[in-house]
């Protein structure tokens, strides 16, 4: 089945490039099945279709392509009716642990369905389709659907199997795995759209010694990961006050989407260059595509703030955490969508990007 209609010299190269990295299998694996680690189909993917990369944000898209949000899978065939991970739960597990079995369903499907809409609020989708290349001997074959939000008022059939709960919502199976706190689904790929024969080298080390001349150092854009939370006692919280909950502090009348991005000392002394001074402002990329003004504010540059100000948290708060006004944010509420920062990314022409980044990618600033 195939839902885009890629250009076709786009194709190709895609399908070459993926055929190429296959070739080099027995670098990392005595398989007659091409091995294809699964960032790989990710970064080709978005270098092939000039797609937005994703695939380090812990949302449920790892492609951009217009307005149409890609989940890219790679997977053996097998039977051709595989279970496939979808998404992860750990960090919510206090939310349903205690639930009964129908309830921790409803809870689980609720918390995937907010994860689906609030990448798409982000990256301003209008549709997510999984893209998924399947592996078997022959080669790598192509298969895309779409990624629908659970039925929530249709969920059925719900069976207990050891630490497994089965359950369906007339269009999909899905299975949720207490144990890892992962969701499943199950991917019924009979009807490829394409597909490509893939020859394993037999020497593939010859073959990138005799490509190593025609190497280009890449240089990447510098970043920088920011937490939203603080940290007391190995406890992250959301300060009610401050950050993203500025609007609620006191001292005189504040917006209801009144934040910042508190920018701690340590990271401050760290990358002391990397913004402007708080004298210059400068443009910022939002995934969505839309662009603002920020700036290094506060006492010391302790605060990276939109101008205007309230900019900035209307995304956030509204767009992104879709929150009610007056709603605190919490660190469950970060949580509760994988993220718990954001990343900033310098280009060469002095533009920003920003992001946000996925829990436990940010170990090293949570002593800030």
């Amino acid at each position: 089945m195939q839902i885009i209609n890629y250009d076709k010299n786009e194709l190709e190269n895609y399908k070459n490039d993926l055929k190429m990295i296959g070739s080099l299998s027995l670098l990392f694996a005595d398989n007659e099945i091409p091995m294809l680690d699964y960032r790989v189909p990710e970064n080709i993917y978005c270098m092939s279709f000039n797609a937005n990369n994703l695939a380090r944000s812990c949302v449920t898209a790892d492609a951009k392509l217009g307005d149409i949000g890609i989940g890219i899978k790679t997977f053996l065939e097998g039977n051709k009716k595989t279970w496939q991970k979808i998404a992860e739960f750990d960090k919510s597990s206090s939310e349903y642990n205690e639930l009964s079995v129908k309830e921790k369903v409803i809870k689980i499907s609720n918390l995937r369905n907010e994860r689906i809409l609030s990448t798409m609020s982000i990256y301003g989708l209008k549709s997510l389709i999984y893209h998924c290349v399947i592996r078997n001997k022959e080669g790598f074959h192509f298969y895309e659907e779409e990624m629908n939000l659970i039925d929530i008022n249709n969920i059925k059939n719900i069976k207990v199997v050891k630490n497994s709960i089965y359950f369906e919502d007339g269009k999909h199976e899905y299975t949720f795995n207490t144990t890892k706190s992962t969701l499943l689904k199950r991917f019924y790929t009979n009807n490829y759209f394409d597909s490509i024969k893939v020859e394993i080298a037999q020497n593939p080390i010859e073959l990138l010694r005799n490509s190593f001349a025609n190497l280009v150092t890449i240089t990447e854009n510098k970043t920088v990961v920011i937490p939203l939370y603080s940290v007391n006692k190995g406890i992250k919280f959301v300060p009610a006050k401050s950050g993203l909950n500025q609007w609620n502090a006191g001292g005189r009348k504040r917006g209801v989407n009144e934040v910042y991005i508190p920018f701690p000392a340590k990271l401050r002394k760290k990358y002391s260059d990397f913004f402007p001074d708080r004298n210059n402002s400068f443009e910022v990329n939002l995934p969505s595509g839309k662009v603002i003004s920020m700036k290094v504010c506060q006492d010391d540059g302790k605060a990276i703030m939109s101008n205007p100000n309230s900019e900035l948290g209307e995304w956030i708060l509204r767009e992104v955490l879709r929150l009610e006004e007056n709603e605190l944010v919490t660190y469950d509420t970060l949580a509760s969508l994988g993220i718990d920062s954001v990343i900033f990314e310098k280009n060469h022409d002095g533009v920003y990007n920003l992001d946000f980044q996925k829990i436990d990618l940010t170990k090293e600033n949570d002593d800030v």
